[in-house]
């Protein structure tokens, strides 16, 4: 009897527990405590493993975020340079990215912070020096066809396919009026950069050029104008039998023009030329240097003056560009014992 009224009495406080629950005001629960970022990244990691940082300086991570930022989605090929101090902007590296699809390609300079967390695209300029230096310090013009008069205030650079169209009318202006208006100021180089990929018989007329000029410098420019008078004539596959057919009244050696053209003897002056125009980012033709300022496309001759007549103007006090900037590099000819010299410019080096 005693048992089972303490059972009863053991019940009854359960049941006026449960009421008192039931009727009290529910609880507020505590506030939690922010996670800092750090520590939430490191609950969100396996247990033991350290948080791996991004940093651009790391080629794969640098590689992705420029496949996004670029849109250089595969099949295009990406190449990351090994990243250097920049000599522009101290606290950074300099790293070089390109971009690859076939014959086309795109190169960018980029800005990278000690710690690889920032990331600048763009130029810094040095009010000390030309702002087209890195252009000039990549065009080399050594060994280059030319017309114009050496030492020349301002020199150009003109980057050109035989069998492009606006190279056709842009090449045509130039030798109109180029040198017709400045006999002595101006000197233009000739660079070849056939694109293969859209031209079929572009690369065979830059080594039949280079074969020409090697045996005579002064019939380059008539070739020159020959190609591209019959551009809308000319195939892959009559080419060879046209160049030969106009060089018979010239002063060509047809048989040396014929091994040269056959064996492709000049094909590595043409590759350097193209290696030269890719380091400098040049992407599409024509592409025109005025002491070192780029032009892409098709310029009109009122637009080329303007900026040349410029140029002239700037160069009587800046003395930074064109053949006769100041900056010379004096070597001695051999043989003349050193009494002789040659200069080499900013643009023939």
């Amino acid at each position: 009897m005693v048992t089972i009224l303490m059972r009863r009495t053991v019940l009854l406080g359960l049941c006026i527990a449960a009421l008192a629950l039931a009727q009290a005001p529910p609880r507020k629960a505590a506030p939690k405590k922010a996670v800092a970022p750090a520590k939430a990244a490191a609950a969100q990691s396996l247990p033991g493993l350290p948080i791996i940082q991004k940093s651009a300086l790391d080629k794969p991570t640098f590689e992705a975020y420029l496949r996004h930022l670029m849109a250089w989605f595969p099949p295009i090929e990406v190449k990351i340079g090994d990243a250097r101090p920049a000599a522009t902007l101290p606290g950074f590296f300099e790293v070089t990215a390109r971009g690859t699809l076939g014959q086309a390609s795109q190169e960018e300079t980029f800005l990278v912070s000690k710690d690889g967390k920032q990331i600048v695209r763009g130029t810094v300029y040095d009010i000390d020096s030309n702002p087209f230096k890195p252009e000039l310090d990549k065009l080399k013009t050594e060994f280059q066809p030319s017309m114009g008069t050496p030492g020349a205030t301002v020199v150009l650079v003109v980057f050109t396919d035989f069998q492009c169209p606006f190279c056709k009318d842009e090449a045509k202006m130039l030798r109109q009026n180029l040198l017709q208006a400045y006999p002595k100021q101006v000197r233009l180089y000739f660079k070849d950069y056939p694109l293969q990929q859209i031209h079929d018989w572009a690369k065979p007329a830059s080594i039949a050029g280079r074969c020409i000029f090697r045996q005579d410098a002064g019939s380059f420019w008539t070739y020159h104008d020959w190609v591209y008078e019959n551009q809308a004539t000319i195939t892959k596959d009559n080419f060879q039998g046209k160049v030969l057919a106009w060089a018979k009244d010239k002063e060509i050696d047809i048989l040396q023009l014929t091994r040269c053209l056959e064996t492709r003897a000049t094909e590595s002056d043409v590759d350097k030329n193209i290696a030269d125009a890719r380091a400098l980012g040049v992407n599409s033709t024509p592409t025109l240097f005025v002491n070192g300022r780029r032009l892409v496309g098709q310029v009109s001759w009122e637009q080329l003056k303007q900026l040349i007549d410029n140029e002239i103007e700037y160069q009587k006090i800046a003395r930074n560009a064109g053949e006769d900037c100041g900056c010379d590099t004096k070597l001695s000819v051999p043989g003349t014992g050193g009494a002789s010299s040659i200069a080499l410019s900013p643009a023939g080096q």
